[in-house]
């Protein structure tokens, strides 16, 4: 229990340092009347470059950081706990790929806020569990569909202030990054019956061959055998095998003769 305890909170503590570090971004930027914003992403812009590493980390306002919070804790705790080993390097690089995809093709505009990283973790752990078959996983996958299943009508241009090209983009990722390493991290338990067969056009040893191609006798063939093997002695070519007996009966004499 202490075991599972403890990696709970480890797997917590990853997205719990990236919601302190966002939200102390944002209240820095509140006391000092500064606005960050222009560190976003501005697309096909030298400038905009810088937006790649920093604009995950900036928002709007409290109402965008506010709604972008729990997602974050939720789902990175989640994705670090099943995927200890991809955590890191899948939300380093869904920062890096949505951040390069927004740049190049996002309309002219800033765009700021976690939700590209949100839409990044929710993807790869709904399309990594369903690929894997792992039973865990694939209630992983059901438990986020439903609880940001609505979460996909963001990656329509249905408000004009969301960035909903960083949600795409950052889905996008998010599902190639799933694809990718799926035959890395916890895998589906292969039962004995699922595994390959022995190559069919491997060469036998005609000397030892295995055990199912052995002859086998049985009972039938046995009693079979037994018939026709003649007896000691018994040499002749009409002998079937079947041993004869020969009586020869006596007629008991009557009293009247003086003899029994």
């Amino acid at each position: 229990m202490k075991g599972e305890t403890r990696r709970i909170l480890s797997a917590f503590l990853y997205p719990a340092v990236y919601v302190s570090l966002i939200w102390l971004i944002h209240i820095i930027q509140g006391i000092w009347n500064l606005d960050f914003r222009t560190l976003g992403v501005y697309p096909l812009s030298f400038s905009g470059l810088r937006g790649i590493l920093f604009s995950p980390l900036i928002h709007a306002g409290y109402d965008h950081l506010i709604s972008n919070t729990l997602p974050l804790l939720i789902l990175g705790t989640a994705l670090f706990y099943f995927y200890r080993e991809l955590g890191l390097r899948i939300t380093l690089l869904s920062w890096i790929i949505s951040g390069i995809w927004v740049w190049v093709f996002a309309r002219q505009s800033y765009h700021i806020g976690a939700s590209g990283i949100i839409y990044a973790w929710a993807a790869f752990l709904f399309v990594s569990g369903v690929i894997r078959g792992h039973p865990r996983l694939m209630a992983l996958s059901l438990l986020v569909a439903f609880l940001y299943g609505s979460m996909v009508w963001g990656i329509f241009p249905m408000r004009e202030r969301v960035s909903w090209e960083g949600h795409l983009m950052g889905m996008l990722a998010g599902i190639i990054l799933a694809l990718f390493y799926k035959d890395t991290g916890p895998q589906r338990k292969a039962y004995s019956w699922e595994l390959e067969p022995e190559d069919e056009d491997e060469e036998i040893d005609p000397d030892n061959p295995p055990y199912w191609m052995k002859p086998t006798t049985s009972a039938h063939d046995t009693s079979q055998k037994a018939k026709k093997t003649k007896p000691p002695g018994k040499e002749s070519p009409d002998y079937d095998g079947r041993i004869k007996v020969k009586y020869h009966i006596t007629p008991r004499k009557s009293k009247k003769d003086g003899k029994e």
